[in-house]
């Protein structure tokens, strides 16, 4: 049923007033996303989309509003993808920017299936170290294991991944991915922040590196002369 559907059948006001006491009363249960498989640019192969409810959609809505400003503090400068006032070109400028200062080697990255693929007890783990209400924690682990009502008609429950095509997944893969970010910070604080530690690393044979990602893509540079 779409949003125009709703609208004229039921109301926005008599809508949003059902969803507000199914959350309050803890009744709300998310339905599965449906599929739909679109084809990659270039590719023969088919992404995969999940499209949620228009009810699931205000909830993820409302959670996004939650919980965007509390990892929004935590995450580092090096990610891109998928935050507020930031974009691709952005990602573009920070490569540019680095390479003007000797960096020189570039490795791109992307991770296969990263939305598919995401471990939910890893990534509720993230989500627990910031969040302690448990009503929020449950409708986040609810989406996360809603199922998928395939193209076919077939249910399949979801045992890994956020679906791509829901309005709270990239917030939950950039929770998820901010543990690579988390390592490339630490390492750079650790044995890169200073000059003498980068000249130190070069006579030894190691790269300096930072890291740019946007989404599941990313690209780790090397200083010119030092392999990766």
């Amino acid at each position: 049923m779409t949003a125009h559907h709703l609208q004229v059948l039921v109301g926005a006001e008599p809508f949003m007033g059902m969803i507000r006491e199914a959350l309050r009363s803890g009744e709300f249960r998310p339905l599965p996303v449906r599929e739909r498989l679109i084809p990659k640019p270039g590719s023969l192969k088919k992404r995969r989309l999940g499209i949620p409810t228009v009810a699931d959609r205000v909830v993820q809505a409302s959670l996004k509003l939650v919980l965007e400003p509390i990892f929004e503090a935590d995450f580092h400068p090096c990610s891109f993808g998928f935050r507020p006032r930031r974009r691709a070109q952005d990602a573009i400028a920070d490569i540019h920017l680095l390479t003007s200062k000797s960096y020189e080697w570039i490795l791109e990255a992307d991770i296969e299936a990263c939305f598919d693929s995401i471990d939910h007890a890893a990534l509720m783990a993230r989500v627990r170290r910031r969040v302690g209400d448990k009503r929020v924690l449950s409708l986040v682990k609810a989406f996360l294991k809603a199922g998928i009502l395939t193209e076919t008609g077939s249910r399949e429950d979801t045992h890994t991944g956020t679906p791509q095509g829901g309005i709270l997944s990239p917030l939950l893969a950039n929770i998820a991915l901010s543990a690579l970010d988390d390592f490339a910070q630490h390492a750079w604080q650790t044995a890169m922040s200073t000059k003498g530690l980068r000249a130190k690393r070069r006579r030894h044979g190691q790269p300096n590196w930072r890291l740019v990602r946007y989404a599941d893509d990313c690209a780790p540079r090397a200083l010119k002369g030092a392999p990766m």
